[in-house]
């Protein structure tokens, strides 16, 4: 009655700090002050308001789902018929399981936001709404303009990006006895409350990104959301306009599997559009950076790379630890870890007789998992059935492939930064000058003649 909440409402109303309590009963009170339909409690707020005050901020469909998962939200625990609106209580409740909550808490709010009914859902309903949520996210990030240099970026055809971020999440779903979904056949298979919850502890996406279109599409308790480990800062040093391979999810996919102190910026290194398809190029730019990522699209449009977790180095060893993985963007998402089996992490050589000249990681070789040939432009990905270093499948369309287009970046906060400040040597300005000394085994005498620093 009035301002008075329910004991359920109360229980959950402790879990918000007094302050972000305070700001939540105001956006209730902005969504309920507007028109009322005859059905309509004082107290409550509709479909209409919701969407009139959320705006374009978010897809209809997910706003509609939003305010579906909450007036479902049984308080009483006799499982009602789902109010016509929603109530403070209910509000404030589905905004605590939402954000708050633990994964028992999520799933319940998901199941009501998928579909009406206390029965099991089908799997092709919980694909639908990975979609819907998926897609949401890039929408309200673009609407917000927090795509922090990134683009929305759509896949030569279907599948679309969105749809490839889903399928991975969706392929986190394990069915009762731990069965996959593997196929159109199983569409049909029924998913209850158990097989969620399992699926949202073990997908975090998908309570983030359920986070992320509350925090960002609501307006609500923005300040509680950090963005910058879910989609770092792109940083490119040119002048010229450069399109990445990359696309603001598929950033978010790669980034979610590095270290904390690695999520916060990119900095791109090398890409064989600005600077050339030039393997003494590719060694110039990338060798003593630090951790980076490595990208490339072949001819068939599939997108796949490795992470080097430490510096590359031009040398005949094997390089590397077990931090490094091999990951697929399109037309799937997929990250591959180390099996332990053997230590062929990451190789780059040049000017060698008798061993391989290029770039490799996993395998062994010339049987690498991903490699690319001193005959720059053409590389190979070799598992038959699995490369034995990440247990990854091939990842390019062809075995023996040739790529479009290539790019390095430099991940982390001080990304490759420390050699862009020092002062100017005459290596600097010609990487490949610098990539050929480095190749021929013979040091660097200019490293200590540096010019003076201009002043700024």
């Amino acid at each position: 009655m009035g301002n008075s909440r329910s004991q359920s409402g109360q229980k959950f109303c402790s879990r918000f700090l007094p302050e972000e309590q305070a700001e939540i009963d105001r956006l209730f009170d902005a969504l309920s002050s507007e028109t009322h339909s005859p059905s309509t409690s004082p107290r409550s707020f509709s479909l209409k308001a919701l969407k009139s005050h959320i705006g374009e901020a978010l897809p209809p469909e997910m706003v509609t789902r939003l305010y579906d998962g909450m007036r479902r939200v049984d308080l009483t625990g006799k499982a009602m018929r789902p109010s016509d609106s929603v109530s403070q209580e209910q509000f404030t409740v589905s905004m605590s399981h939402l954000l708050k909550g633990n994964s028992e808490e999520k799933s319940l709010v998901i199941l009501k936001m998928i579909s009406a009914t206390e029965c099991p859902v089908k799997a092709r309903e919980v694909q639908k709404f990975t979609e819907d949520l998926v897609g949401s996210v890039v929408h309200v990030l673009n609407y917000r303009q927090e795509l922090r240099g990134w683009t929305q970026k759509r896949g030569p055809g279907p599948p679309s990006r969105v749809q490839v971020l889903a399928a991975q999440l969706f392929s986190e779903m394990d069915l009762r006895g731990g069965e996959k979904i593997l196929g159109p056949q199983q569409l049909d298979c029924e998913c209850d409350r158990a097989t969620i919850e399992d699926w949202v502890f073990r997908a975090p996406h998908v309570a983030t990104f359920l986070s992320v279109v509350i925090h960002r599409g609501f307006l609500l308790l923005c300040s509680s959301l950090d963005l910058t480990t879910l989609v770092p800062e792109c940083h490119v040093d040119q002048e010229r306009v450069f399109e990445s391979i990359l696309d603001v999810l598929s950033v978010i996919y790669i980034n979610s599997h590095l270290r904390r102190e690695q999520q916060g910026r990119w900095h791109l290194l090398f890409s064989s559009e600005l600077h050339g398809h030039s393997f003494a190029q590719l060694c110039g730019h990338i060798t003593h950076r630090g951790p980076c990522v490595l990208l490339l699209e072949d001819h068939d449009g599939q997108v796949f790379g490795g992470f080097a977790s430490c510096s590359w180095e031009v040398r005949p060893q094997f390089q590397g630890d077990d931090a490094c993985f091999l990951f697929s963007i399109y037309p799937r998402m997929a990250v591959y870890t180390s099996t332990g089996y053997n230590d062929h992490y990451m190789y780059l050589n040049h000017g060698q007789q008798t061993i391989p000249n290029g770039l490799g990681m996993g395998g062994q070789h010339s049987y690498f998992g991903l490699w690319i040939d001193v005959d720059f432009g053409k590389g190979h990905s070799k598992a038959k059935p699995k490369c034995t270093t990440y247990n990854s499948p091939q990842l390019s369309a062809q075995e023996n492939f040739s790529f479009k287009k290539m790019e390095v970046w430099a991940v982390g906060d001080s990304s490759g930064s420390q050699q862009a400040k020092s002062s100017k040597s005459i290596l600097d300005v010609d990487p490949e000058a610098q990539a050929l000394l480095e190749i021929s085994g013979r040091s660097r005498h200019s490293e200590g003649l540096r010019d003076v620093p201009e002043d700024e």
